[in-house]
């Protein structure tokens, strides 16, 4: 299966790491389960009979549910409609020259404005239609980095950013709605802690990339994700696997001169297995510590890989 990447932009996501993590899933799953779905990245590119993307974040949610279910040739149109409402910018027919612009510089210059206006527009919505997610999203392809981040108010407050719905933007939304549009997919929003995993299939994988404790990032600013939280999920997941249930777990055990002390103990306990990821691909050899030094990223999984070791296979294989 090819690989193709979620348009959004979502902190941690794991599309540089997936060839390697997705080597050790399992080749048959009845129900893939992406615990922390963020940008969907990682559902959109394993094999699976029926799908659940679940998240905490509603708008995240609602939006790949609307590029699961809509057409992608139809979702791009009303895209479309709506930049030039707007006054944004559109290289993909017009160039950067149109507007003044180039690539080094960036459309800020030529999109700041419009796009403060369809900041405010959005910001002061209630309903959240199918129209609430289109400009949602264009709103995140104009933003900064083509992130997504609310206020304590609940408004989206990133500034514009240098792109705009290019024709790289265009070629990668239509690839992930397609692949998408073909799976037996449901979307969840809530808290992990009140998944219901007691319908799940034995044949079943839950994936699992919640925010790592020992890292900083807008997931964990102001105990966005704490020790408790931790010790529950970790406790979730003994859980599953006293039900014969499969998990992969990413998370990180060293990063930048910090240790995550309650993952290391866990895992001391535990015969689950650990593949040590190398972020920079730099080495073949995966079941060593992370090349990059500052940072050893792991898949804690609690199966046997029946797959050829990877000294066996190349990346340009997976």
């Amino acid at each position: 299966m090819d690989i193709v990447a979620s348009p959004l932009n979502y902190t941690g996501g794991k599309a540089r790491l997936l060839p390697q993590i997705r080597h050790f899933f399992p080749n048959e799953m009845d129900c893939f389960v992406d615990l922390f779905c963020g940008g969907g990245t990682v559902g959109a590119n394993v094999r699976a009979r029926h799908y659940v993307y679940n998240d905490i974040c509603e708008p995240v949610v609602g939006l790949l549910e609307r590029l699961a279910r809509l057409d992608p040739a139809h979702f791009l149109a009303q895209c479309d409609a709506l930049i030039q409402a707007y006054g944004l910018s559109d290289s993909a027919s017009a160039g950067y020259e149109a507007y003044g612009c180039d690539g080094a510089t960036g459309l800020a210059a030529w999109n700041r404005e419009p796009f403060l206006r369809l900041r405010a527009d959005f910001n002061a919505r209630t309903r959240r239609d199918d129209a609430w997610f289109v400009h949602f999203f264009v709103l995140i392809v104009f933003a900064f980095n083509n992130q997504i981040r609310f206020n304590v108010c609940g408004h989206y407050n990133l500034p514009v950013g240098k792109r705009d719905l290019n024709v790289n933007m265009r070629r990668k939304i239509r690839s992930f709605m397609g692949r998408l549009n073909r799976q037996d997919a449901r979307f969840r929003c809530g808290n992990f802690a009140d998944f219901d995993f007691s319908r799940l299939p034995s044949d079943s994988l839950v994936y699992c990339d919640p925010p790592y404790l020992i890292t900083t990032a807008s997931y964990n600013e102001g105990n966005g994700w704490t020790e408790m939280d931790e010790m529950v999920l970790l406790r979730t997941l003994d859980a599953l696997n006293a039900r014969g249930i499969r998990f992969a777990l990413s998370n990180v055990l060293r990063h930048k001169g910090r240790t995550n002390a309650i993952l290391t103990d866990w895992l001391a306990h535990r015969d689950y297995h650990v593949h040590h990821l190398d972020y920079s691909y730099g080495n073949a050899n995966y079941q060593t510590s992370n090349a990059r030094g500052d940072s050893d990223e792991v898949l804690v999984v609690n199966y046997v890989c029946t797959t050829p070791t990877l000294s066996q296979k190349t990346l340009f294989d997976l």
